[in-house]
């Protein structure tokens, strides 16, 4: 079977889809790989480690007899027009609010395969690149404010007296969540987290963190390990509770997202304003129109003394790394996709028809589809 790795076109995209040690184990596999010239440059793969690797390096003009395209981001709708019609694509699509692009795909007669999409089983795991991404963007954040705020995070005892450590506030205890709570307790910090869902309160005190409890009844836990949007009497209690909480935060890091909605908003001016002159908000949900009302995505601000940090790609700021946390997943979702004579297109596997956006001309994802119809 052959694959082609196609080089990220957008802008700041520093992560390639498979990384060359992969290559043998997928040759074991009867992958046939090419990697479009360039492709792992900014990753820290050069064309030759490719091609020592076992890979054809091409141009993408010779790579289209492919059976299947891989990539890291969403293709632009001129990409679309490139690929070869009733091929396969294999990439993070966000169907949920592309449907332009879902449309294009579908018109293309493209085999569409979203990698943000696969559904979040136990037997998904080593195939999700949502957690394996939102592992680094919650280590990336907490470094990003340890290098952006005016303290030290740990505390420290010196000739000068003691040196009061910094206080973290994180909310959201999903993947992202969790290892920014980890990473800023490892720095030092003294951090809090909250979450919609209680049942994540032992999580968050397992690596260190003191988990803040808002009284209701109501559980936010959604489907997938996602949070769900909650009514407006939890929202005030919750409001009151981080009104409480973040004036007194040095670096507040919000990371909530609901699937195909606009992120809530969780910080107000109103808290910001609360907040220390110094102090730093490092958005997760910048991507989704953020979690805080004055973040800009993909811009740092200062707005009432608070240093808002809106990256949308955390990930790409570590392309090493990510692209190897990628690709493994990569792997494994190929391995559960194919056999020796190509794509299995098992729909009776709730792998593949949870993660198909598109076939043969027909958009198949249920929650894309009702989405579109609604509006």
């Amino acid at each position: 079977m052959k694959i082609s790795v196609l080089k990220e076109t957008m802008a700041g995209e520093k992560r390639v889809a498979i990384v060359p040690e992969a290559l043998k184990r997928l040759a074991k596999h009867n992958f046939q790989v090419t990697v479009q010239a360039g492709a792992g440059l900014s990753a820290g793969y050069s064309d030759e480690d490719y091609e020592k690797a076992g890979a054809v390096v091409a141009e993408l003009a010779g790579m289209m007899d492919a059976d299947v395209f891989i990539k890291v981001q969403p293709p632009t709708l001129e990409e679309v027009d490139t690929l070869p019609a009733n091929k396969a694509l294999i990439s993070i699509l966000q169907p949920l609010t592309r449907f332009d692009l879902v449309r294009k795909l579908a018109r293309q007669k493209i085999t569409a395969f979203g990698l943000d999409v696969i559904p979040r089983t136990t037997l998904a795991q080593s195939m999700d690149i949502l957690s394996s991404m939102s592992t680094i963007t919650g280590y990336k954040a907490v470094v990003l404010a340890a290098d952006s705020i005016n303290k030290f995070f740990p505390m420290l005892m010196t000739a000068a007296g003691t040196v009061a450590p910094a206080r973290v506030m994180v909310l959201g205890a999903g993947v992202a969540g969790l290892m920014a709570c980890a990473t800023a307790k490892r720095l030092g910090a003294v951090v809090e987290a909250t979450d919609v869902r209680p049942e994540v309160k032992e999580q968050v005190k397992s690596v260190g963190a003191k988990f803040l409890e808002v009284k209701s009844d109501e559980s936010g836990a959604g489907e997938g390990g996602y949070a769900k949007e909650m009514s407006e009497d939890y929202k005030r209690r919750q409001a009151e509770m981080i009104a409480k909480h973040i004036a007194r935060a040095d670096v507040v890091i919000p990371t909530a997202l609901i699937p195909g909605r606009k992120a809530p908003v969780l910080i107000t001016e109103e808290h910001v304003k609360s907040m220390k002159t110094g102090s730093v908000i490092v958005d997760l949900a910048a991507e989704m129109g953020g979690n805080c009302e004055l973040t800009e995505r993909d811009k740092s601000v200062v707005k009432h003394g608070v240093l808002i940090i809106g990256e949308s790609n955390l990930p790409s700021a570590m392309s090493y790394h990510a692209s190897q946390m990628f690709s493994k997943n990569i792997e494994r979702y190929l391995f559960h996709l194919c056999d020796e004579k190509g794509l299995k297109m098992d729909m009776a596997d709730e792998i593949t028809s949870g993660s198909l956006v598109t076939r043969d001309g027909e958009i198949l994802h249920a929650r894309t589809k009702q989405l579109m119809e609604q509006g």
